[in-house]
C-alpha cells in the first residue's frame, strides 16, 4: 500500500469517526427533546400549585399546558410519562400538611392543538379544546413519589394533524385542583411503557413556562423560544421572578442582552427588535442565579409574544439548535 492509500485510508476513519459522533450528538439531541424539562435547559423541575394557592408562588393560573408534536413517519405506539406525578414526599413544595390534587389531562383529535387561544396570558376557556383521551388525578399518592407513571400507549393518527408541522398534535395539561401546595414534575415522550426510549423525530412544547430554578448559586438554566419568520418584535415577560439574580437573551444577532426581572406576584415585561437573521431561529433566555445570597424553592413564569400578542412556543429541543451569537466584522478603511 503506498502513502497516498493509507492517506485515504486514514480520511475513510477520520469521517467515519466523525459520522459516529455526529450520530451521538443528534441521538443526545432527540433524547433532550423527548425529556420536559431537557437535559439542556438544566431546569430541575416543571411546577403546577393547586387552585387554592397565592401567585406569589410563582405559578399564576395554576395550569401548565404542553404539546406534543410526533412526525407523521412515526406508526409505532408512544407514551407520555410523567415523573413524580403525586403531591407529597422529598420533592414537592408543602404550604402546611400536603392537601393538594393535580389533574393530568391529555387530549388529541381536531382542534386539539389549532383552536387554543395563544397569547400566554390571558386565562381562556378554550384550553381543553379536541378529544379527550385519558386522564387521571394525582393526591398525595406515596406511590407514585418519585417514580413515573405512565398515560398510552396512543397513536399518532389520535392527534390533530398540522400540516405546516408535518405531524400530529397532542395536548397535555396539568391543572391544579383543590388544595395550595405545588407539584414539581417532568415529563417524558417514550416508545416505551415502562422505560423513556425516545420517539424519533419528536418534540414538546409549551407557550407558558412555569418552572423551578435550581437552588445552586452556581447552576445556570435556560429556555429557548422560536422566532418564525413573520416576527419583527418579541414581547418578554417573566412573572415573580423574585430578583434572583439576571435574566440575559443570546442569539445570533444579541449578546447576552439583560432583561428586566419581575419582584414578587408581579409581570414585568421588555420588547425588542427582531432582525433578519434572528427569523426562523431559536433564541435563548438565560437564568443566572444571584450570587451573594441563595433564594430557595424560586419558582417563576415566562412568555414570549410577537408584535401581534400571539405568544411563542418555547421547543425543549431547540429549532435550529442553541443560538450562538455572530458578530459582525466591520472593516476598517486603509490608512
Amino acid at each position: 500500500m503506498n502513502y497516498f492509500s493509507i492517506s485515504i485510508v486514514k480520511i475513510k476513519k477520520a469521517n467515519l469517526l466523525w459520522f459516529i459522533l455526529i450520530l451521538f450528538i443528534f441521538s443526545d439531541q432527540f433524547s433532550y427533546a423527548q425529556s420536559v424539562p431537557s437535559i439542556d435547559e438544566k431546569i430541575p423541575f416543571l411546577v403546577t400549585f393547586g387552585k387554592d394557592s397565592e401567585t406569589s408562588w410563582g405559578d399564576d393560573n395554576f395550569r401548565q399546558i404542553f404539546f406534543a408534536l410526533i412526525p407523521k413517519e412515526q406508526t409505532g405506539e408512544f407514551y407520555i410519562r410523567v415523573y413524580d406525578p403525586d403531591i407529597g414526599g422529598k420533592f414537592d413544595e408543602n404550604k402546611g400538611a400536603f392537601n393538594t390534587k393535580t389533574n393530568f389531562i391529555i387530549y388529541g383529535g381536531a382542534k386539539c392543538w389549532s383552536s387554543i387561544k395563544t397569547d400566554g396570558l390571558e386565562n381562556t376557556d378554550n384550553y381543553k379544546s379536541g378529544i379527550l383521551l385519558t386522564s387521571k388525578t394525582f393526591g398525595n399518592n406515596p406511590e407514585y413519589d418519585g417514580k413515573w407513571y405512565t398515560f398510552g400507549p396512543f397513536n399518532a393518527t389520535e392527534g390533530e394533524y398540522i400540516e405546516k408541522f408535518n405531524g400530529y398534535m397532542f395536548k397535555i395539561i396539568a391543572e391544579g385542583g383543590s388544595g395550595d401546595d405545588g407539584n414539581l414534575y417532568r415529563y417524558f415522550l417514550s416508545r416505551s411503557l415502562t422505560d423513556n426510549l425516545v420517539v424519533e423525530g419528536g418534540n414538546m412544547f409549551t407557550y407558558k413556562y412555569t418552572f423551578r430554578l435550581p437552588d445552586n448559586v452556581k447552576e445556570t438554566c435556560q429556555i429557548y423560544p422560536y422566532i418564525d419568520d413573520k416576527t419583527i418584535s418579541i414581547k418578554i415577560s417573566n412573572f415573580d421572578w423574585d430578583n434572583d439574580g439576571e435574566i440575559k437573551l443570546t442569539s445570533v444577532a444579541k449578546n447576552g442582552i439583560l432583561v428586566d426581572v419581575s419582584s414578587e406576584d408581579k409581570w414585568v415585561q421588555n420588547e425588542f427588535q427582531i432582525v433578519e437573521e434572528e427569523k426562523n431561529s431559536s433564541i435563548q433566555l438565560q437564568f443566572i442565579k444571584k450570587q451573594s445570597s441563595l433564594i430557595r424553592n424560586n419558582n417563576v413564569t415566562m412568555v414570549v409574544q410577537n408584535q401581534y400578542g400571539i405568544a411563542l412556543p418555547f421547543y425543549v429541543l431547540p429549532i435550529g439548535g442553541v443560538p450562538v451569537y455572530r458578530p459582525k466584522i466591520k472593516m476598517l478603511p486603509a490608512n
